[in-house]
């Protein structure tokens, strides 16, 4: 269909514009009151630092609107779990009812992402839900915080919970509450959670019924309608500027562990047609024997958030998930059946999904074009802290800031939370070494973590750690992009590898890889591990040399990597009072150097590669920007299928755009 066939939904509507946008904001507002409810009274020091969302559904589970700090891959699938609750319960909800979900297979997440749901009845009829999602510490399963990387079924990962009620017309039902939390870890913490997201559920609901009072529930009912069919009709104008077309794109999960060497393929295609966007991932791999694979709701969650990234200015409600429509193949890594495991589908295929997405709408809307950005990660310790009589069981629960993909004008941002829910704070290592024998011995930027580019990736991070008074200490890890390293596009270089080291400076030192569960720790130990950054936007030689300087005044950047990466000789004359000098004309040399040859060391056999790292003639960086070689850095052995794979994406987005 041409663009002068396209049709966009005339404007319906029969509130005034005043009281319209009053109560557009006064929704994000309600869903914000409840967040801040949760916020003060919840006990997870998890959730403490805003690893939860809320949301207003209508009666018909669609979402009328999220708040101000909630998190992408919640808010895309709170809509999904309030339709499971419809279909399971029908016409057999009523007022003071309130059911609990956590369950991925019905439009969840994973199983730590446990939400309450509060249907709102006015004069006997269900006029909305109200949702707030939490994640719990743990849910149980084989492993403290319940990720278990060798678990293929979710048996070992925790109670899987579907829609249950645990109010009934306002009656507690301690009954079913007690089945389930005595199932998990810190149980008592558990509960605490349980009653602060039906507290902040009830203060949803409270604004809500305040709202009709002052405009009656016509206009409020009519308000959730038009707020949808809104957002709905200034996406698909949006949509209409657009050119028409069909653009691809793929990346990567670092490996299946049952099948060892290979990248698994994530393959995105996206059309635009007709004032809609639609998602084909025909061609993704099929689903892995470990915890990465995403279920339906989450997978589609990444579409939407990949999608929405590059619409900041759209409110985001169901209207939004009219005009984006998807097929996510049965048995796939994106959309894996019950009981494949699925708890790790965040630092998985979920941002995976997203990634894809920024390269693709980075072609289609270059003025905000962004580059891929570093994984998320989580390290989990638990164990009984005997710092005191107590001995309780304890849950140290992180995860790290990193960096962000270069963007078309400017670098990426350093430090910052990852994609999959920019509302993460970073926990404050004062709290987590109050509520756990865990002591933080560093946390610092990483210099040259930052992928090379015109515009250079954001740095990452390094946060180390050592056990004080612990007892029966076991450590788990959810992560990925040790082998599918954080890419650039347009020219620019990749990043660092992510992984866990156990024993760090020492004779000990290891290097665990990007996912293990249950390795033991006792009193002493220590272990510290990197983010990413983001990848660079833009030939790395097109930088400016003076950015460049800045960078190594800064940090950032390494005189060394300044040279091989950027081609910039630069010369320290006193670090101390940051005073560096250029050599313009071996700069100008360096870089002619770099030009003639970078194309070439693309093609070095990986074996010499392999060879001139163990002799110490290359490190790390140069193995995997110049030569776009994958190695296993627990054997130090070159995985040929990895860097095949690997290789062709760097001669897409980075080679193709050099001179």
């Amino acid at each position: 269909m041409s663009s002068s066939q396209k049709t966009i939904p005339k404007q319906e509507s029969t509130l005034d514009p005043v009281t319209f946008e009053v109560l557009k904001n006064g929704f994000v507002n309600l869903v914000d009151q409840m967040a801040e409810q949760m916020l003060r009274t919840c006990y997870s020091f998890v959730i403490y630092n805003r690893d939860f969302s809320c949301a207003l559904c209508d009666a018909d589970g669609n979402t009328v609107m999220q708040g101000t700090h909630d998190i992408s891959v919640h808010v895309g699938t709170l809509h999904l779990t309030a339709k499971a609750v419809l279909e399971d319960f029908k016409d057999d909800i009523h007022p003071g009812d309130v059911f609990l979900v956590n369950d991925p297979y019905r439009g969840g997440t994973h199983f730590c992402d446990t939400r309450v749901i509060l249907p709102v009845f006015y004069e006997d009829k269900l006029i909305a839900f109200m949702q707030t999602n939490g994640h719990w510490a743990d849910v149980g399963g084989s492993n403290p915080g319940s990720f278990d990387v060798k678990s293929r079924y979710h048996f070992g990962e925790g109670i899987r919970i579907p829609p249950v009620r645990i109010y009934r017309k306002g009656e507690y039902l301690s009954d079913v509450v007690n089945l389930l939390i005595s199932n998990m870890r810190v149980s008592k913490e558990r509960l605490g959670d349980l009653r602060s997201q039906v507290e902040a559920a009830k203060v949803g609901q409270k604004q809500l019924l305040e709202l009709i009072d002052k405009y009656g529930i016509d206009t409020v009912l009519t308000a959730f309608k038009e707020v949808q069919d809104y957002v709905e009709r200034i996406t698909r104008k949006k949509i209409e500027s657009l050119p028409e077309g069909t653009w691809e794109a793929v990346d990567y999960i670092d490996m299946d562990p049952e099948v060892g060497d290979g990248l698994i393929p994530i393959r995105v295609k996206m059309t635009i047609q007709n004032n809609e966007i639609h998602y084909d991932l025909s061609g993704t791999h099929p689903y892995i024997s470990c915890f990465l694979n995403a279920g339906f709701g989450s997978a589609l969650s990444g579409l939407y958030a990949g999608t929405k990234t590059f619409f900041p200015e759209v409110p985001l409600n169901s209207g939004f998930y009219r005009v984006v429509k998807a097929y996510l193949p049965e048995n796939s890594v994106v959309n894996a059946p019950e009981p494949v495991a699925v708890s790790g589908f965040c630092s998985g295929a979920f941002e995976k999904i997203m990634n894809a997405c920024f390269e693709i709408w980075s072609e289609i809307m270059p003025k905000r074009a962004i580059a891929c950005s570093f994984n998320l990660e989580y390290l989990l310790i638990g164990g009984y802290d005997r710092r005191n009589a107590a001995n309780n069981y304890f849950m140290w629960y992180d995860w790290m800031a990193g960096g962000h993909g270069g963007r078309i004008d400017r670098d990426g941002a350093n430090a910052t939370s990852p994609v999959f829910g920019v509302g993460l704070s970073v926990q404050p290592c004062e709290g987590q070494e109050r509520l756990s024998p865990v002591i933080t011995t560093k946390h610092e930027i990483i210099t040259d973590s930052g992928g090379p580019g015109k515009y250079r990736g954001g740095c990452g991070v390094e946060k180390g750690g050592i056990l004080t008074d612990v007892f029966g200490g076991v450590m788990s890890y959810c992560c990925d992009r040790s082998r599918s390293i954080t890419w650039g596009i347009m020219g620019g270089l990749p990043s660092i590898p992510q992984g866990a080291i156990l024993y760090p400076d020492t004779e000990r030192e290891q290097f665990l890889g990007t996912i293990f569960s249950n390795v033991p720790l006792k009193k002493g130990d220590s272990f510290t591990r990197p983010s990413a950054g983001g990848g660079g936007l833009g030939d790395p030689l097109e930088r400016d040399v003076n950015a460049v300087l800045e960078d190594v005044i800064d940090g950032y950047v390494s005189i060394e990597r300044a040279r091989k990466d950027y081609g910039v000789v630069i010369t320290e004359i006193n670090r101390d009072l940051d005073l560096f000098e250029i050599d313009f004309e071996a700069t100008k040399k360096e870089r002619e150097y770099i030009r003639k040859n970078r194309k070439v060391w693309l093609s070095v056999n990986p074996f010499e590669v392999e060879k001139m790292y163990k002799n110490g003639e290359i490190n790390q960086l140069d193995v995997i920007r110049r030569y776009g070689v994958i190695i296993d850095y627990t054997t130090n052995q070159v995985l040929i299928k990895s860097t095949e794979q690997y290789r062709e994406t760097i001669i897409k987005r980075s080679m193709a755009y050099w001179d």
